[in-house]
């Protein structure tokens, strides 16, 4: 390309200050810099602090790659690695190439509106935000290894958005839409504004249309693409116009990119014709055209050069390699620029295209770049993807192979679930996230590490469309063919049981993937399946009659393709608990059971029809006596559901199956046998569109189209709570991990929480977009949710794990609007700092604070037997207090610090010098009072408030005893009150719960104190603390009960009344225990 410059050199770029001699420039200088201003205030309220949910504090977003059309930025960092920055909204990821793409960097604070443009320069980046609204704010900030280091002086008056920033020289150069700002990069302060003027002959005006670029060796150039065609050359320093390039024809279109060349003074020029021209700005001539034939071609609007020297020519070992992509699809191609260029190879596929009809599944290449001096191609997308590409030296194919990707769901998720534990709980405690979104794809994520997320393998999908041709010149003609055409179609459900899956060692088969064993010639062989496991994970598809499996441990599709009955939809799927079989439910009301292993269909619901059934039931039919006399039975082939079947559940113990549908019948069926042993009946009232099962307490939750959730509980087969409130059409819903709450999402953007004890609503928040997903930890940390405008899934702490969160009834009106998790985590909290906020309580109201006082509860009867609030962990510590102690004791005395140096003072010396001498006089202590050390001080001056209300009570104690034997009145009522007394030892912690009980100075308080447990156990309060505290009364001062001395009589019959009334209290608590047993006995035998 060196070759390609001649001409006679254009003086003006070499000299500015004869600019003024040329007439056709001088028309369009702009008028001289403009004044400065003062630096604006930094921002002291970046985000308004929204009002949290009271139970799910937000915390992370995870999902994110690169989901937006901001281009990434690159950084090299020596000649080892490089670091990529993308933008994901508000905030920016840094990934180091050399790591494999691994997340280093995640900036905050998050901006204050979406990044519009990003650049990295040395070892910062820059990010301009704001600006899409006429009264929005907008910034630059500059961020140093993910925090906010510096920001840029905004002008006075600038209301367009920032679409790309420049930064060379000492220049940050930034476009906006009809205008060029310019600042300083050594102190970020605004220096001019350029305003570029249209084209002679142009009526398109002087709008900004893409592309901006400076020319290396070019002091204080800028090139900047405009709307007309043309390119205007700038000098930033002088704020003057030095050149204009005109378009070569009023029809090649506005400038779309802008690439400046390893060859000096050339650079390359992209129109929305699709046409490139390779232009030597010292000559302003041509050099060479590309795709000028007219051919039809794609948008380009990124261009980049491989300067490592090799790639081009016959034997790849000459320069002259450019890459050209656009966002219209997501194919990359190579030009060799050498002999007046040539396309040498298209990468196709290398992002998802973009598509429209598959329901806003974003596509497209937004930049591609080779990296400085390598082999390497960097790639981002629209579709959440971001790519690294490698040549291999000695392929004999130009198109290279993926060398890192980071990736994630390219449209909205709609379907999640947390991984649920196999047998052994090696994948437990709510590690792994599923989820299925409308990219077609499947993916698993983990709440722990991002980088062992990853989609479940489709299988070779680019290599069948290389068999097929669709990456040849059929995917060129016919734009509605892509390889996501190859892929499994949307899921609309999904099941897993990981009890059956073999990880990494299960066997995949010898043959392909997805077989159906119904069209298959011969038996299947499962025999290596049974060694290693076989498939965890089964998938309905939209507008598909197969469900599809899948293995868990492997990351890939399953062997199985498992056919509807009636080969209508797949509507439902459920895994049994022993991940063995997969129950598929239709579109046309028919339920269909398979063993995994063998893929096999074993059991259909109802049952098919042997000929003696189908003759006595055609019998029965006739004999209307006979029939009317049996109706209330359900006999073989009985009881199919007329319309699509919207969930299914298997019981643990494989007995059952549950199912439920739009013709609002909810049937039970005998697993082994197919037959209907119970229904019931919702219609024509409602219609039920989904199911959800927590197998602990056999509950059943459906939700209906009347926009309400019914539970009924399988045992009974009776309704047991109906939940209201939901406004909107329901998207999806779940149990909490112990059973207690319903969380539910609708299509009116809240988030509803339901008490099941109670039926209470007891929290609600709104959110920007309407929830399609959420899924509940097994452990309670996460509540996950999608959201409708959104590929990222948010997860939300619990904080009821922690700490105590009033959970009383809400109304519509204290429904508020919740700001979602962010990626960077910034808005959110951790698990620990969202339990023990402290922020959130000033705006709870009256009853909230009362509940959140220390836990007490009045009985609601005499005669029940009331346990306290207090947390078990408290007074099970408490009972296992010394053990603690003796287990948590140090192994070795600890040892004394090292002396300093000589030439070194020592610090705690010097600290004592300075306190005892001040300018050569000794500093008095703050109270000049001498203390002895041998002697205690009084009694008085340490006398605790547990003392002092045990004190209170024995007098108490004593004054009503003088005042029964004064009156002879035995059966006087007991007005002795405990509950100051214990009320306080109930609020201390386990240390000083042991301190204050092994305390007790004398006999006298020791009797007091028996006296007042007998009290409370009179009371029926607090039965679990009265227990734990005699416990530890006994062990401390058992000795002294045994013993003798003065009062010691008195205490032996203290603890004589307490055992009687312990002992009156226990057997009462026994025959109603047994009762309740034998009742409930009763109730569950099947007589």
């Amino acid at each position: 390309m060196d070759g390609m410059v001649d001409g006679k050199k254009m003086t003006g770029l070499e000299d500015d200050n004869n600019n003024n001699n040329n007439p056709e420039i001088s028309a369009g200088e702009a008028a001289a810099s403009p004044a400065k201003r003062l630096k604006l205030a930094h921002h002291s309220d970046l985000h308004p602090r929204l009002q949290a949910p009271r139970i799910f504090a937000p915390f992370r977003t995870i999902g994110l790659v690169s989901p937006t059309a901001v281009p990434f930025t690159s950084l090299p960092l020596g000649k080892t690695t490089f670091q990529i920055t993308t933008s994901v909204g508000q905030c920016l990821h840094t990934y180091d190439l050399s790591r494999g793409l691994n997340l280093i960097f995640i900036t905050r604070p998050q901006t204050p509106a979406l990044i519009t443009a990003t650049v990295a320069w040395k070892d910062r980046v820059l990010a301009a935000w704001g600006g899409d609204g006429p009264n929005q704010e907008l910034g630059i900030w500059v961020f140093q290894r993910g925090k906010l280091c510096g920001e840029l002086e905004m002008p006075l008056g600038l209301d367009e958005q920032i679409k790309e920033l420049v930064v060379f020289g000492s220049w940050i150069v930034g476009r906006c839409l009809t205008r060029i700002e310019v600042w300083k990069s050594a102190n970020y302060e605004h220096y001019t504004t350029l305003t570029p003027t249209s084209t002679r002959g142009s009526s398109t005006g002087s709008t900004i249309s893409g592309g901006m670029c400076n020319m290396p060796t070019f002091l204080n150039k800028l090139l900047i693409g405009k709307e007309d065609g043309g390119v205007d050359i700038w000098n930033v320093s002088t704020g003057k116009l030095v050149y204009t390039i005109f378009p070569p024809d009023l029809t090649s279109g506005s400038v779309t990119s802008l690439q400046p060349t390893p060859t000096l003074s050339l650079v390359a020029i992209a129109r929305a014709n699709g046409s490139i021209t390779i232009h030597d700005i010292r000559t302003d001539k041509t050099v060479m055209k590309l795709n000028a034939g007219g051919a039809p071609t794609a948008n380009i609007t990124s261009m980049s050069f491989r300067t490592d020297g090799y790639g081009a020519g016959e034997d790849g070992q000459e320069a002259g390699i450019m890459a050209t992509t656009g966002t219209d699809n997501g194919d990359v191609t190579l030009w060799d620029l050498n002999e007046g260029g040539r396309v040498v190879g298209i990468l196709h596929g290398a992002h998802n295209p973009p598509s429209s009809v598959r329901g806003g599944v974003a596509g497209g290449i937004n930049r591609v770049e080779f990296l400085p001096g390598q082999d390497v191609m960097i790639t981002s997308g629209l579709d959440n993807a971001l790519k690294s590409w490698i040549f291999d030296a000695n392929s004999l194919s130009k198109v290279p192979r993926v060398l890192h990707s980071r990736t994630g769901h390219a449209a909205p998720v709609t379907k999640l679930s947390f991984l649920p534990t196999d047998s052994e709980g090696a994948d437990a405690t709510g590690k792994w996230i599923l989820s299925a979104g409308r990219d077609q794809s499947l993916w698993g994520w983990s709440v722990r590490k991002d980088g062992q997320s990853g989609e479940l393998s489709q299988g070779a999908v680019r290599k069948k469309a290389k068999k097929l041709g669709l990456l040849g010149k059929t995917l060129e003609i016919d734009s509605s063919i892509s390889l996501e055409d190859l892929k499994a179609p949307e899921i609309t459900c999904f099941a897993c049981s990981l009890n059956r899956d073999g990880g990494m060692g299960a066997a995949p088969g010898a043959g392909g993937i997805w077989t159906n064993v119904a069209n298959k010639k011969g038996t299947s062989d499962a025999s290596d399946s049974g060694t290693t496991g076989w498939e965890s994970v089964v998938t309905g598809h939209r507008g598909d009659k197969y469900a599809r499996t899948w293995f868990w441990g492997r990351k890939r599709a399953g062997r199985w393709a498992l056919e509807t009955n009636d080969s209508t939809e797949v509507t439902s799927v459920a895994v049994s608990s022993c991940g063995t079989f997969a129950v598929v439910g239709s579109a046309g009301g028919s339920i269909s059971m398979f063993n995994l292993q063998s893929g096999i269909m074993r059991q259909r619901f109802p049952a098919p029809l042997n000929p003696a059934q189908a003759k006595k039931l055609k019998l029965q039919q006739l004999d209307s006596e006979q029939l009317l006399a049996n109706s209330s039975r359900f006999g073989p082939g009985q009881g199919k559901h007329k319309k699509a079947v919207t969930g299914l559940v298997v019981d643990p113990l494989n007995r059952t199956v549950i199912s439920c549908s739009i013709d609002g019948k909810i049937k039970f069926w005998n697993l082994h046998t197919g037959i209907l042993l119970d229904e019931i009946d919702w219609s024509p009232m409602t219609a039920i569109t989904a199911a959800q099962y927590y197998k602990s307490s056999d509950l059943v939750a459906l939700s209906c189209d009347d926009l309400s959730i019914r539970i009924i509980d399988i045992e009974t087969k009776k309704l047991v709570r109906e939940l209201w409130g939901c406004l909107g059409q329901i998207s999806d819903f779940c149990f909490s991990n112990d059973g207690r709450w319903i969380v539910a999402a609708s299509m009116d953007s809240v988030v509803r929480v339901w008490d099941l004890p109670t039926a209470h609503l007891i929290d609600a928040f709104r959110v920007d977009s309407p929830c399609t997903a959420l899924a509940f930890s097994d452990t309670g940390e996460y509540l996950a949710t999608a959201h409708a405008d959104g590929v990222g899934i948010n997860l939300w702490n619990n904080r009821t794990i922690f700490t105590h969160v009033p959970t009383r009834m809400i109304k519509d009106d204290e429904i508020f609007e919740a700001a979602l998790p962010t990626t960077s985590g910034e808005r959110g909290q951790g698990l620990l700092a969202a339990a023990f906020d402290e922020t959130e309580k000033g705006g709870e109201d009256e009853g909230d604070l009362l509940m959140d006082q220390p836990p007490t509860i009045d009985s609601l009867s005499n005669d029940l037997l009331t346990l306290s609030l207090v947390p078990k962990a408290r007074w099970q510590t408490l009972l296992h207090l010394q053990t603690i102690k003796a287990r948590n004791k140090p192994t070795e005395p600890p040892k004394a610090p090292e002396k300093a140096p000589f030439f070194l003072p020592s610090l705690m010396n010097g600290v004592q010098e300075q306190k005892q001498v001040t300018n050569g006089t000794p500093t008095p202590s703050k109270d000049a009072t001498p203390h002895s050390r041998i002697s205690r001080p009084p009694l008085s001056s340490t006398k605790s408030e547990f003392t002092s209300l045990l004190h209170d009570f024995a007098t108490r104690t004593t004054h009503q005893q003088q005042q029964q034997q004064q009156h002879h009145h035995e059966n006087q009522a007991d007005d002795r009150n405990p509950t100051p007394l214990l009320t306080h030892l109930s609020t201390l912690g386990p240390s000083a719960a042991d301190t204050a009980i092994r305390t007790l100075a004398n006999t006298e308080e020791m009797t007091a104190f028996v006296q007042a447990l007998t009290a409370r156990l009179r009371q029926r309060r607090d039965y679990e603390l009265v227990q734990a505290w005699m416990n530890v009364f006994l062990k401390c001062h058992g000795g002294v009960v045994v013993g003798g001395g003065d009062g010691v009589p008195r205490l032996r019959d203290a603890l004589r009344e307490w055992r009687e009334e312990q002992g009156r209290e226990g057997k009462r608590l026994g025959e109603l225990v047994g009762y309740c047993a034998g009742v409930l006995g009763w109730l569950r035998s099947v007589r």
